[in-house]
């Protein structure tokens, strides 16, 4: 007999007002924009608005009077449905104003946005009002910092994808949490991803760009998001390295998990230094931008004919530049763009395809498999070579120095084995709609990893305009398994999980 009760839909409901509402804020903040450069769509943006703002309001006044009780249950329709009811509201400001025609367009520029996939359909960026471009980046920001309190608040108690084990290293039951209270360790989240979005904001204001794009170029960085307010993307700072420097520097920062920057600033770099997924994380990027920049530094008459300005600071620093910038963008799943990565050879396009396979780290705004998994799951194939040889010994899988329940381990292996069964069948689809097969390949790698930029013809100069209607919202289903873990979304799909008992 199951011990499933009763969906408690009030709380669930309330919350999801709660959601809409705070979309609605962020549209007039968005409408200020829009007045301060007097871009033609004020009335439309408040509009959006206040449409959000009363729906949600309504939503909430209906079930003030709720159960103030929260399920496993509860927690997954929570989790899932919030981000797309959030997508389903933040359509509005585009087809208000006019900027997305269509509402296909609409969803999926919007899903791509909470989901910080960075996936785009507008061809021509540039002639979008600003205060719909603002719009445009905050869902990446809202998206982003959802990301990170999902993490640390609700899937590991909804034992999503082994994230319970991250929940163990930072702001879970142990002695590393940063606050015993789930809300007070997302203030403290909330307050370092909003320092770093101010910080990086000024400094690019400094760099070269003005406070516009250096505000949400800020947004879509902290949030490993990829909109920019220009056709080229970053591309069109190439006359410019400082930007891309800085840019650098805090998509680092954005793929690595918030919990170590927090023990930065309270000066416990000792937790940081002897984190196994962080010094992986280093050395990966390390690593692979030597391979990428010795590749474009060799190969320069191919590798430079496809950049803008290739040559500001010289040739060699040109192809580090550029080699660290797509490394790091791919990891840490951006999807900012400073070059045409798939005309720098074969071997590099294949190169950076692998790379939409990483994935950031745990407790990071980055999408993908994720670095901490993929260190679970090495150190458990190398056992299982020792537990053949040695069939009694006890040998269990060791993570920062701490023995990982087998539970967490075999939810792990169960999660990539989902991850890579959703990208066959999304790949399949794109196939069957009637995608090439490079383009089906890059767009199932790209939207399951929340990346944005792929192979085909979705490379990093190209955009999703030109897709069949069906694998839009292919593509949109994509993008939200892949940002909420796959289970939580899945197991959405499965009948025994709506049964009553």
């Amino acid at each position: 007999m199951s011990s499933l009760t009763k969906l408690n839909y009030k709380i669930i409901s309330h919350l999801m007002g709660l959601l809409l509402m705070v979309n609605g804020g962020f549209m007039f903040l968005s409408s200020l924009v829009s007045w301060y450069y007097n871009d033609g769509v004020l009335k439309e943006m408040l509009l959006a608005g206040t449409v959000a703002l009363g729906v949600g309001g309504m939503i909430m006044l209906l079930t003030k009077n709720h159960r103030k009780e929260i399920q496993k249950r509860e927690g997954y329709i929570i989790v899932a449905f919030g981000w797309i009811f959030m997508a389903l509201i933040g359509t509005l400001p585009y087809i208000f104003t006019g900027a997305i025609p269509g509402f296909t367009n609409a969803f999926f520029e919007t899903m791509s946005g909470y989901t910080t996939t960075g996936a785009s359909i507008l061809t021509d960026i540039e002639s979008v009002p600003r205060g719909v471009l603002f719009w445009r980046s905050i869902t990446h920001w809202i998206g982003g910092m959802g990301i990170i309190v999902l993490a640390i608040a609700i899937l590991p108690l909804l034992g999503i994808g082994g994230m319970q084990l991250f929940a163990a290293e930072a702001p879970g039951p142990s002695g590393d949490k940063l606050h015993p209270r789930i809300t007070d360790t997302a203030k403290r989240l909330w307050l370092i991803y909003v320092g770093y979005t101010l910080a990086e904001t000024v400094l690019l204001k400094i760099a070269g760009m003005s406070f516009f794009d250096a505000i949400n170029h800020s947004l879509s960085t902290l949030s490993t998001g990829g909109f920019s307010t220009k056709n080229a993307s970053v591309a069109f700072w190439n006359d410019k390295p400082m930007v891309q420097y800085i840019i650098i520097v805090f998509m680092f920062l954005a793929g690595s998990n918030f919990v170590l920057s927090y023990f930065a600033f309270k000066r416990k770099f000792q937790k940081i230094f002897q984190d196994e997924e962080f010094k992986l994380y280093s050395a990966f990027i390390i690593g692979l931008t030597i391979v990428a920049s010795l590749v474009i530094y060799f190969q320069a008459d191919v590798a430079f004919s496809s950049i803008s300005h290739p040559m500001i600071w010289g040739p060699f620093e040109s192809a580090v530049r550029h080699g660290l910038f797509q490394v790091l963008t791919i990891i840490t799943t951006t999807g900012f763009v400073s070059a045409d990565y798939t005309l720098w050879t074969p071997f590099l396009t294949i190169f950076f395809f692998g790379l939409m396979f990483l994935g950031g780290s745990a407790g990071s705004t980055a999408g993908g498999i994720k670095i901490m998994r993929h260190i679970i799951m090495i150190k458990n194939g190398v056992l299982e070579f020792k537990r053949t040889l040695h069939p009694h010994a006890i040998l269990p899988v060791r993570y920062n120095r701490k023995a990982v329940p087998q539970p967490i381990v075999f939810n792990i292996l169960g999660f990539f084995i989902l991850y890579m069964l959703s990208f066959i069948i999304g790949t399949l689809v794109f196939s069957w709609i009637g995608l090439d097969f490079k383009t089906a390949l890059g767009g199932a790698a790209s939207t399951l990893g929340n990346i944005g930029p792929a192979i085909g013809d979705l490379g990093p100069v190209n955009n999703y305009a030109h897709l069949p209607d069906a694998a839009k919202w292919w593509s949109s289903f994509l993008m939200l398994i892949g940002r909420l873990e796959l289970f939580t979304v899945l197991i959405l799909l499965t009948p025994f999980f709506w049964r009553n008992r």
